[in-house]
Parts: C-alpha cells; sequence; structure tokens
C-alpha cells in the first residue's frame, strides 16, 4: 500500500469529477434507462413479489389468442365483434368495475364496410348493426364508467369511429407512449396539450376515476392526485414499477367471459370485477409488443386469472418474454398511481454527485493500492453499491446504477494510468536504481514506506553491520584462486541473504568484510533488533556451513561482527557521474572499531550500549567492559548478545553471572575478587581469561588513584 500526496489526492478528485461529469452526460443518457433494467431484473431475481395478483386494483380483459380461435369470433373481422364487446362490458359493470379503459381502436364500423356478414349479400352495408353497442357505450359514459382510447399523431392519428366518438363525448384520453431513445418504454406520459389544454393520459384518467379524484398541478409543478404528488424524473412522465414483472395483474380472456356473460354468471363477474379498474386490450403473439424496463428480466402478460365457462386451452403455459403485451403497461402505471408505487428516480445533480463520490472512492482506492487491489475494491464496492441500490429499489427509490459503476471503473483505469505516466516514475526509478543490490523485499517496504531517499543525502536513525574473517589472509595463501572464489561466493551469498532476510541493506564488500546498515534505505524502527537477529543468525549459519559445505571442510573460518545504532547521512553520495548509495558518520566508525575490537575480547559479536537501548529486552545480553576506540575519547559500553531473551542456555547464563559478578569487582577495584570470579570460566571463555590476566596483575601492583575501569584499544 503506497502512500499518498496532496498531489495524488488532487489528481484523484479530477479524475472523479471528469468521470462522474462524462458518465452522466446527455449523450449517455440511455445508462439512466439501463440502470432501471438492471434494477428491475435483480429485484425480481433476488426479491420477486408476493403479492397476491387478485389483490391488484386494476385487471385486464384480453382479447387473446383464444377469443380469435373461439366461435362466434373465429373468422370473423374485428369490427363484428361489437355487439359481444357490448355485451360483455355491460356484465363487467353490472358486476362492479369502477371504471373501463379501452386500449384497443375501433377506427371503422360494419355499418361503414362493404363487405359479407352472415347472410347479407356482397357489398351491403351492416346499417343499424352497433347500435346496441353505442347506447351501451353512451350509458356507461355518462355514467363515468368508460374511456376510450385513441392515439394522437400530427400524421396519422388513431380515433374511434365517428359513432362511438359521439356516444362517449369527450370521454377519450391518448394512449401514447413515452419511448427512451433506445426504444424502450420506462416511463409513461401524464397529460398531453390538446387545443392548449393539458388532459390526462387514459392511465392517469382511469386511476383518478378510481380514486374519486381529479389531477391537479402541485405548486412545484409536479402533478398531484388524490393528495400525492407523482415523482418525474422526466417531467410531466410517470417512471414505471414494474414490481411484479406482469404477474401482479389478472388477464381474464375476453372469449371466456364471453361465454361467462351467455351462461348468466353474475356472481363471477362480481368476485372478478368489484371495485377494479379495467382495461381492454389485446394479448397477441405478434401485435402491440412493447419493450419495458423488464427486457432484462423478462416479463409476462399478466396472471391467468381464474375460468368461468370455458376450460383453459390445451398446452396453455405462461411464457417469460423480453416484451410484453402493451395494454400491461397502461395497466401497470394504473397500479404505480392508486398504490402511489410509481418509481422515485433522482435528479440530474443527485446522480452526479453520487456517481462522482463513488468515482472518488475507487480513483482514491487505485492511488492506495496497486491496481490488482484497486480492481478488487472496486468489485466489492460495486456489489455493496448495488445490493444498497436493490434495497432501495425495493422501496420504489431508483438510485443510478450503471453511471457510478462504469464511472468509478474509468476513474481506476484514468488513475492507474496517472500514476504509470506520472506518480509513479521516482517507484519505478528506485525499483530500476536498486534491483541490483537490495532484497525485493526491502524494495517495495521502502517505497509501501514512502520514505525515500533523498538525492545527496539525508540524516536516518540507522544500525550499522560490519563483519569479518578471521585470519582469511592466511587461509587464502592456501587455497587457488578459484577455491578462493567458490568459498567467498558461497560465505557471502548466505550472510547476505540473512541480511537483507532481516530488512538489512549491503552497502559494501570489501574483500571477505561486510558493511551492512539496518534502517535505511527502508525505514525501519525495529532496525536494532533486526540488525542484532542478523548477527546471530549470521554466526550459527558460518557453524552449519563449516560442518556442512564442502567448500568450508577443512578451513573452520570465524568471523567478527561489530553493531552501532546513531544518527548517520545515508543517500547517494559521489560525483556527478558516478554514485552509490552509502552511509557516512560516526556511527560507521565506531561500528568498524567494535568488530575489531571483537580480537581482544575472543568474542563473534560486539554491540555498543546504543544498540542494546534500542533493542529493549529483545536479547538477553553480557556487558563485556568499557572501551576507548582509537580515535574517539569517549569511552563506550559493549556488550555481547547471547541469544533471544528466555532462550539462552544455563551455560549462558552461568557464565554471564559470573562475568558480571567479575565485572563489578573489577570496577570496585577489588581485582582479587575479580580474578577469582572471572577466573572460573577462563578456561572456556576467553573474555573472561583476559579478564582474569589483567585482574590478577592490577591485584599484585595496584593501580593509581585516577584510575578508571575502562578500556584503551590501541589498534582498529
Amino acid at each position: 500500500m503506497r502512500r499518498i500526496g496532496r498531489r495524488d489526492i488532487v489528481a484523484a478528485i479530477l479524475i472523479a469529477l471528469l468521470a462522474g461529469a462524462v458518465f452522466t452526460s446527455p449523450p449517455l443518457q440511455t445508462l439512466q434507462g439501463l440502470s432501471l433494467d438492471i434494477l428491475t431484473a435483480l429485484r425480481g431475481k433476488i426479491i420477486g413479489d408476493r403479492r397476491d395478483p387478485a389483490t391488484s386494483p386494476v385487471v385486464v380483459v384480453a382479447i387473446d389468442g383464444e377469443t380469435y380461435d373461439t366461435p362466434p369470433f373465429k373468422g370473423s373481422p374485428t369490427q363484428t365483434w361489437t355487439r359481444e364487446i357490448g355485451r360483455v362490458l355491460g356484465s363487467i359493470t353490472e358486476g362492479g368495475a369502477k371504471v373501463i379503459g379501452f386500449d384497443v381502436i375501433f377506427p371503422s364500423s360494419i355499418e361503414q364496410s362493404e363487405i359479407p356478414f352472415g347472410e347479407a349479400p356482397l357489398g351491403t352495408r351492416m346499417k343499424g348493426f352497433d347500435r346496441d353497442y353505442l347506447i351501451a357505450l353512451r350509458q356507461l359514459s355518462d355514467s363515468g364508467k368508460l374511456v376510450l382510447g385513441e392515439i394522437l399523431s400530427n400524421d396519422h392519428p388513431d380515433r374511434p369511429y365517428r359513432a362511438q366518438q359521439l356516444a362517449v363525448k369527450n370521454n377519450i384520453r391518448a394512449l401514447n407512449v413515452h419511448t427512451d431513445p433506445d426504444d424502450v418504454i420506462r416511463r409513461m406520459p401524464l397529460s398531453f396539450s390538446i387545443d392548449g389544454k393539458p388532459v390526462p393520459a387514459m392511465a392517469v384518467e382511469l386511476a383518478a376515476r378510481a380514486l374519486g379524484a381529479r389531477p391537479e398541478t402541485g405548486p412545484a409543478g409536479a402533478m398531484e392526485l388524490s393528495g400525492h404528488a407523482i415523482p418525474s424524473a422526466v417531467p410531466n412522465t410517470l417512471t414505471l414499477n414494474f414490481r411484479g414483472l406482469g404477474r401482479d395483474v389478472p388477464a381474464y380472456s375476453f372469449a371466456d367471459l364471453h361465454a361467462c356473460a351467455d351462461k348468466g354468471d353474475r356472481d363471477f363477474f362480481r368476485r372478478a370485477f368489484e371495485g377494479k379498474v379495467v382495461l381492454l386490450g389485446t394479448i397477441l403473439n405478434f401485435e402491440d409488443r412493447k419493450l419495458t424496463s423488464m427486457r432484462l428480466s423478462g416479463g409476462y402478460d399478466g396472471s391467468p386469472a381464474p375460468r368461468c365457462a370455458l376450460p383453459a386451452p390445451a398446452g396453455a403455459k405462461q411464457k417469460v418474454r423480453s416484451d410484453v403485451a402493451g395494454v400491461f403497461v397502461h395497466a401497470t402505471m394504473v397500479r404505480n398511481l392508486i398504490e402511489h408505487d410509481a418509481v422515485t428516480e433522482l435528479g440530474f445533480p443527485m446522480r452526479t454527485i453520487l456517481t462522482i463520490i463513488l468515482a472518488t472512492i475507487i480513483a482514491c482506492a487505485a492511488c492506495i493500492l496497486a491496481p490488482g487491489g484497486a480492481l478488487i475494491a472496486w468489485l466489492g464496492l460495486t456489489a455493496v453499491y448495488t445490493a444498497v441500490a436493490v434495497g432501495a429499489f425495493v422501496h420504489a427509490l431508483a438510485l443510478p446504477l450503471t453511471e457510478p459503476a462504469l464511472a468509478s471503473l474509468a476513474a481506476l483505469a484514468m488513475m492507474i494510468g496517472y500514476r504509470f505516466v506520472l506518480a509513479d516514475r521516482d517507484e519505478r526509478f528506485l525499483r530500476k536504481s536498486f534491483a541490483l543490490y537490495l532484497a525485493p523485499e526491502v524494495i517495495e517496504t521502502m517505497i509501501a514506506s514512502g520514505k525515500m531517499p533523498a538525492l545527496g543525502g539525508e540524516t536516518r536513525n540507522v544500525t550499522m553491520f560490519f563483519s569479518d574473517l578471521s585470519g582469511f589472509s592466511s587461509i587464502a595463501e592456501t587455497m587457488t584462486p578459484g577455491e578462493l572464489v567458490t568459498l567467498m561466493n558461497e560465505y557471502l551469498s548466505a550472510m547476505t541473504d540473512i541480511i537483507e532476510g532481516h530488512g538489512g541493506y549491503v552497502d559494501k564488500y570489501i574483500g571477505d568484510s561486510i558493511v551492512a546498515m539496518f534502517g535505511a534505505p527502508a525505514d525501519d524502527p525495529a532496525h536494532a533488533r533486526n540488525a542484532v537477529r542478523a548477527a546471530l543468525k549470521c554466526h550459527e549459519k558460518l557453524a552449519e556451513l563449516n560442518a556442512g559445505n564442502p567448500a568450508f571442510a577443512g578451513h573452520g573460518l570465524s568471523h567478527r561482527i561489530g553493531l552501532n545504532s546513531g544518527e548517520a547521512v545515508v543517500g547517494n553520495i559521489g560525483s556527478r557521474r558516478r554514485f552509490n548509495y552509502t552511509v557516512m558518520s560516526d556511527t560507521v566508525n565506531v561500528a568498524s572499531r567494535l568488530e575489531g575490537a571483537n580480537k581482544y575480547y575472543g568474542t563473534a559479536i560486539m554491540a555498543s550500549e546504543a544498540t542494546v537501548a534500542q533493542t529493549g529486552d529483545t536479547f538477553a545480553w553480557r556487558e563485556l567492559d568499557a572501551i576507548r576506540v582509537m580515535g574517539r575519547g569517549e569511552a563506550i559500553r559493549v556488550f555481547e548478545p547471547l541469544a533471544e531473551k528466555g532462550e539462552q542456555s544455563d551455560q549462558q547464563a552461568k557464565l554471564a553471572a559470573s562475568y558480571a559478578e567479575g565485572l563489578a569487582c573489577w570496577r570496585a577495584r577489588d581485582f582479587a575478587k575479580a580474578a577469582d570470579a572471572f577466573g572460573r570460566a577462563a578456561e572456556s571463555d576467553p573474555a573472561s581469561a583476559l579478564f582474569a590476566k589483567r585482574a590478577k596483575v592490577l591485584a599484585a601492583n595496584p593501580p593509581s588513584s585516577d584510575w578508571t575501569p575502562v578500556n584503551t584499544l590501541e589498534g582498529k
């Protein structure tokens, strides 16, 4: 995870603003409709609709394929069906229907047509054929229970024939639909301007009569019905809520109702239509099919209603289709209006703001995370947001879905591009610069820390690591150059792996010596602990190599390691044309002197008190002495790490205790007791032997009063 700066934040915000503005702009308006389609499909698939179709306030009387195949309708033109339609309308009205709307238009009459019918000779006009039908229309219209439909058009309007218009007077309303640019019906018009006056659409008129109210214009300009403001994202439209995917509206076959009227089953009509809004329309496989926001999930041509007189057609099975019969679009609108269940869409400002917010989140994620992690973040955020959007859609609130998803994906791509071209140039430079002399994990840690080394050097608190092989010159004299190279490669590779594995950086190799530092270039608060652990592991590894590696056989290599912690200048230091990443300071010099000081005490690892202080209580230590190294006037207390705290052996603990006793006596000028304490471990411990010898000398020849317990080392 990389750290981000002010420039990255500004870039993320600008990218999110651009992506949000683009994906909510008018040219991509179809994305808003696609969101409705996806939400409708997801809600239908995940939540479904458990409402009983019998509770629907609107029902459909379907002139379906069964009607066309059933006498007396089979083989006869629809103009001749008016008498049967009138009879069925009468039965529906007697059953208690509130209002009946026509989604079918009869633009002509058998009375006007010269077509054969029954026993009439060819060319005879059927005068008076529609009389009973027109009387029925007049009676229903006068009672306010009938509305005929028409299609408004400047070029080819489609209206009922003249006699029907006169029969129903002004009870005619438009059936026109609102089609989006992608030819999908997601919204329906609320009113139309006719002769300069707003006239409600068919569905609005039917709902208003069912509710016993009149459509009004509210203070905000929105249409209100029965005190409820109809939500309109697009002015003068209602966004359809296909909650039941068409299955929430019962569909009665006209053929079955005609047979039921012949049967005289008034109770059936009362059970089916009492208090209902009735829409008469066609349900055919080839005529008046509409693509709606159910196109992705598939919709149904209503729910098959109970039968009255005719058995259901053999093999009749309801199919899910991408398009639905147009009458169910109007039926859905009527139900939405009566139940106040129309979809509320966010306006353009809120859709844009929400899109920008999600794009900003993903842009920031792409700025912080690696591309793969940012992609996972986008998938996760999109899934969570989709779940929230589906939950809101259950309550008829449509949040934008495709716009935020696509805008955030575009922001992700743009942010990755920005990082590649601009923001990560320094990172790529560092990877390239350090690849040959830094472990990959160290490079990753350095980059993730965001604390890059400054050109020319910067001050860091580090722990220096110096190691050198003991007596290497004499060993080298006995080996061929090839054997020597093999031995050194094995040794340096093993030690380097351990150092880099603990977060260290190998500054240089000087023959058989290793100069390394912990705490740079990657910032490491635990650099002292990691340096001590690396030193202990290196010592263990050398013992393994001596015992098991053929290249080390017979040589018995040993090394000395010096550790010191403190401030140092690290960075790219050198000439203008050639430089190295290295370290400079007194901290480095002291670590070098401590490595050499091991030879006086016969120890393998020596650390300064500064390093011990920074490790806390992680390790078990033995204080060796207070020394003054060459080139430095101030005395330094030096220590030998024995093991991790609690892991030292009994022998190590006993040795440390007797050595501490001797050192305390030594510093108290009780040299005889010091010699005795050191002498107990002198045979197995070179440091104890050294102090025992020194203590005996001073016991025999006491020093002057200005003597201090500090050992001044003359050599390096």
